[in-house]
């Protein structure tokens, strides 16, 4: 495959530098792509980037995922307002190796070809790196001129920043060229792959890569993603779906894909996922006959969650949202992992009760110790419609007897009142 052409119609391309291609056709390349590791876990506004290495890779090139362990205790001003916290060392390295866990999942580390996929952290070739020396022998080559030019630069002094822009922020360009420079001379890496937003701080690397060893370096970038209706692309009301679990459960995951407008699957399924053109065209066609059945969702949320967490997991997400959703059985509830039960009914009434509320009459329990009800008269009226149902097994009797073995997962009790009012009861 050529990668350039995968990006293009993949509408993962937004800027390329000349020459790009003619050196991807002439010989395995060398590319790498920077990450922030201010975070223990990506998210998906990494995604785009983390695809662009993972195809790089699948057309037979050399993928390098660089930590900016260093350049993360400096911050990044593009696109940025403010400037970022500054983290210390041990942070940064456990930050890294949640990162490096999570990449491996779309980049093979472990291959025996010679387009393997590395993970370098920049602070290992800076920290020792004298000030004076890194002025001499790299702030020399590029001047305050060329740097001020810079978009990014031009947009912080001008007043986007309540504080305008610091000389640690201004330096980030020269430090990420460093890195560049690094890369070209060690791991004969001649390509930076990177957001629209870093094609500044790409052309200040082949610009010094050119200056300090009259070398050829060369720079894509991919655009920035925003949805249909202009609003920036991976952010919720609750903030970032990441990709760690403990922040964004996987049922979280899928539903955020799931949910995603037709317009945007569209496009998303061409970046977000590694499904051939053929394929994309043909579940496209699909999609358009019947919209109403999202089956371009379906698949877009099903590749993803798939690589980004398991086939266990996404079986669990959409068992999860048949019961939410769907016609779903009590044995099905009862396959639920608890943090996906909690992650489902997130947000639904929630009721905590004592250990000894687990006997006598689901009448008492759920009018006094947990009030689903208002009054008894009021559950008894329900039941008799057939209204009420206990972990989705609908209530005959409102004098059923209630014990411990009706408990999901040993300490949660579902309430569904009526067709769409779900209660959740734990008992601690």
């Amino acid at each position: 495959m050529d990668f350039v052409e995968e990006l293009t119609w993949r509408g993962m391309l937004h800027n390329i530098m000349p020459g790009t291609q003619e050196q991807l056709q002439k010989e395995m390349t060398t590319a790498y792509l920077g990450i922030d590791p201010t975070a223990d876990s990506l998210h998906i506004g990494h995604l785009c980037g983390v695809m662009m290495l993972r195809h790089f890779q699948a057309c037979g090139h050399k993928p390098i995922a660089l930590v900016g362990g260093a350049t993360g205790m400096i911050g990044d001003p593009s696109g940025k307002s403010l400037e970022r916290n500054l983290l210390d060392e041990a942070t940064l390295r456990h930050n890294q190796e949640a990162i490096k866990k999570q990449l491996e999942k779309f980049l093979d580390f472990s291959s025996d070809q010679p387009n393997a996929a590395e993970l370098v952290n920049n602070y290992d070739w800076t920290k020792d790196v004298k000030f004076l020396d890194f002025a001499r022998e790299i702030g020399k080559h590029i001047t305050v001129n060329y740097m001020m030019a810079k978009d990014s630069v031009q947009k912080r002094l001008n007043g986007e920043a309540r504080d305008g822009l610091s000389f640690t922020e201004f330096t980030y360009q020269l430090l990420q060229g460093f890195d560049f420079l690094h890369l070209y001379q060690h791991k004969n890496c001649k390509l930076q792959l990177g957001g629209s937003d870093q094609w500044g701080n790409i052309t200040t690397g082949t610009e010094l890569i050119r200056r300090k060893v009259q070398g050829e370096a060369y720079g894509i970038t991919c655009p920035l993603i925003t949805k249909s209706d202009g609003v920036k692309f991976g952010k919720t009301e609750s903030g970032n779906v990441w990709l760690d679990r403990r922040y964004t459960s996987p049922y979280k995951f899928y539903q955020f894909w799931l949910n995603v407008a037709d317009e945007d699957a569209e496009r998303y399924i061409k970046i977000f996922t590694s499904l051939s053109r053929e394929e994309i065209a043909a579940i496209v066609e699909e999609h358009r006959k019947a919209p109403h059945l999202r089956l371009l969702q379906k698949r877009l949320a099903e590749e993803i969650t798939v690589m980004v967490h398991s086939r266990e997991d996404l079986d669990m997400a959409v068992e999860a949202s048949s019961i939410l959703f769907g016609g779903s059985t009590a044995e099905a509830l009862r396959k639920l992992d608890e943090e996906t039960l909690l992650s489902v009914f997130e947000g639904v009434p929630h009721f905590d009760v004592e250990s000894d509320a687990l006997s006598g009459k689901l009448i008492d329990l759920l009018t006094e110790k947990a009030p689903v009800f208002s009054s008894k008269g009021e559950m008894r009226k329900m039941v008799q419609n057939g209204g009420v149902f206990v972990n989705k097994s609908k209530i005959s009797s409102a004098d059923e007897i209630f014990d411990s073995s009706m408990l999901l997962n040993g300490k949660h009790l579902l309430v569904q009142k009526g067709k769409k009012n779900y209660f959740l009861i734990t008992v601690k």
